[in-house]
């Protein structure tokens, strides 16, 4: 993984191109859906919540959830999630586990075990391990935390579905291939992958018309 090397506005249609002149399907999907949204989140512990909403489940479903538990509790703090009792969080669409998911964040946040604002100052493998150490926070959900809120530009999230059926799909494998074979294709896009996996995200939605959620 590329340490700290991060994409920007200013770059990341150029870093679309690179790609595509290194991979025709790249320059396909440009060429029928156009250059891919920069999706962007802060990095903040709200966002960490709506990200743990998102594990496993569609991302209206999740924004659904996010939503309603902002307007029971309005700021979405620590301090507020752990108020809540598990009837509340269930009537916010919280599962059982993800509302000890939930609590588990708030208690490292509030115990100073994680300071958020910290993170940005860290290398993408160093913010890993932290988050990692939270239970009910594991790889896709820190690569999607990379990815989105710090823009880290070489992180690929194999454990996305849509990204993964999207890239099985532009290269026309098969839905049952090996992680070892998605690997071999995937390492060809360093120093890039996050790009590479916005472009296949990008496809992806725009293929099966899904409405992407505002964040």
């Amino acid at each position: 993984m590329s340490e700290g090397v991060r994409f920007t506005a200013g770059n990341f249609t150029s870093l679309c191109n690179k790609l595509a002149q290194k991979d025709k399907d790249f320059q396909e999907i440009i060429e029928q859906y156009g250059y891919p949204p920069q999706w962007r989140r802060e990095p903040s512990f709200a966002t960490l919540i709506h990200i743990i909403l998102e594990q496993q489940v569609s991302l209206a479903s999740a924004k659904a959830a996010f939503d309603r538990l902002q307007s029971y509790i309005g700021d979405i703090t620590p301090e507020n999630i752990l108020r809540l009792t598990d009837e509340e969080m269930k009537a916010c669409y919280f599962s059982r586990q993800k509302t000890s998911y939930a609590r588990n964040l708030s208690e490292a946040v509030i115990s100073n075990q994680l300071t958020i604002a910290q993170l940005v100052l860290l290398d993408d493998e160093a913010i890993r391990v932290k988050l990692k150490k939270i239970k009910g926070i594991g790889d896709w959900t820190v690569d999607v935390f990379l990815m989105m809120c710090l823009h880290s530009a070489d992180i690929f999230p194999y454990g996305d579905i849509a990204a993964v059926n999207s890239l099985k799909y532009i290269k026309q494998i098969s839905l049952q291939a090996p992680k070892e074979e998605l690997v071999s294709i995937v390492e060809s896009w360093k120093p890039y992958r996050s790009i590479a996996a916005y472009l296949l995200w990008h496809a992806y939605i725009c293929r099966k018309g899904i409405v992407y959620p505002s964040a």
